[in-house]
């Protein structure tokens, strides 16, 4: 599939890689091409998740489009509880998806810049300004942060700008990837100042969509994805834009991304985040054995040790446990626990709670 690009996320030092579910949503970093975002939550981290999760497949969100960053960070993040991702039921702030959230614009260079530079404060002592200029000015950008942090694929997306407002736009959009998992509402300011100088501009879109997913703005990220869609014709943001119909209490429509179309567009990462959404939006709908039967089709048992695996996992556990069928949930979440390497999901609580 396409691959999924994180214009909030791909920026430098993304180094998120949960989805929103709990363990993660759609990853926003990962997905797409501004390196942050979200992911779709397959419990329903955000929204109600038929574990009480936002739409993950049972606990996670997807992210950007599910398949990978061009700033190199994992496509999707669950968001049930454990990693974001999309997919199974109510969604709760702690597992959504994608988101979860979503990792901001992968930069090459290292460390995160410092939030401001000897010019920070330079408008500070100006007229009032309104709000539509603040917000085109947006947060002031540290002086080492540079548009070639930005990935070349995501610069080149810009290329129809002039020189100067592609190197503002490219450096807001470093800001926003870098920001999206920490401080996900500055990161938003960074991706919508970028918005009101570009706003033609796909990448753009994508990012400002990423952002507000991760704020958990569900009906604003939808608006941004589709519009990044007409732009560019990508369908990557597909698990996230579901995970946005759950949350937003619309599990019926997030049905309609299941499509052999919206499948042909996603690659593995992408399709599992897509999965686990759909399976979170029947939970939703009440139908907990066909979210079952759809999380059974993804690949549980490989020895992969990609972040979306965990989420997949997650979302499974998830859905077992919301099945009543508490003892294969349990082994599931130790299986969750033993692969969770970053800290995506909430396993090891599931865990003692089933247990005790």
């Amino acid at each position: 599939m396409a691959e999924s690009r994180n214009p909030a996320g791909r920026g430098r030092n993304n180094n998120s890689g949960g989805s929103r579910s709990g363990g993660g949503r759609p990853n926003t970093s990962s997905g797409s091409r501004s390196g942050g975002t979200s992911r779709p939550s397959s419990s329903g981290s955000s929204r109600p998740s038929s574990s009480g999760g936002k739409p993950t497949g049972s606990g996670s969100r997807p992210t950007s489009s599910g398949s990978g960053s061009r700033s190199g960070g994992s496509n999707s993040r669950p968001a049930t509880g454990g990693p974001r991702t999309p997919g199974s039921g109510a969604r709760r702030n702690s597992d959504r998806p994608g988101t979860n959230r979503p990792a901001g614009p992968r930069s090459t260079t290292g460390n995160r810049p410092t939030t401001g530079g000897p010019n920070r404060d330079r408008r500070a002592s100006g007229p009032d300004r309104s709000d539509a200029q603040k917000t085109y000015d947006g947060p002031p950008i540290p002086d080492d942060v540079s548009a070639k942090d930005l990935d070349k694929f995501a610069r080149q997306e810009l290329q129809g700008l002039p020189d100067k407002l592609a190197d503002k736009v490219a450096r807001h959009l470093v800001m926003a990837g870098i920001l999206l998992h920490e401080d996900p509402e500055l990161a938003h300011k960074h991706a919508l100042a970028a918005r009101a100088r570009a706003m033609r501009v796909g990448l753009v879109r994508e990012a400002t969509g990423e952002t507000a997913y991760a704020l958990g703005n569900w009906a604003e990220a939808l608006a941004e994805f589709r519009a990044a869609k007409r732009m560019t014709g990508r369908g990557i943001y597909a698990p996230m834009m579901a995970d946005a119909e759950r949350a937003l209490g619309r599990p019926e429509k997030a049905l309609e991304y299941d499509t052999p179309a919206t499948r042909a567009a996603l690659d593995e990462a992408g399709n599992t985040e897509l999965t686990i959404v759909i399976a979170g939006a029947r939970r939703d709908l009440g139908q907990t054995d066909a979210a079952l039967q759809l999380l059974e089709s993804e690949p549980l048992n490989t020895k992969s040790r990609h972040d979306w695996i965990t989420r997949l996992r997650y979302a499974y556990a998830d859905t077992l446990a919301a099945a009543g069928r508490t003892q294969e949930a349990i082994t599931w979440f130790h299986r969750v626990a033993g692969t969770d390497t970053h800290g995506l999901t909430d396993a090891q609580d599931r865990i003692n709670q089933l247990e005790n």
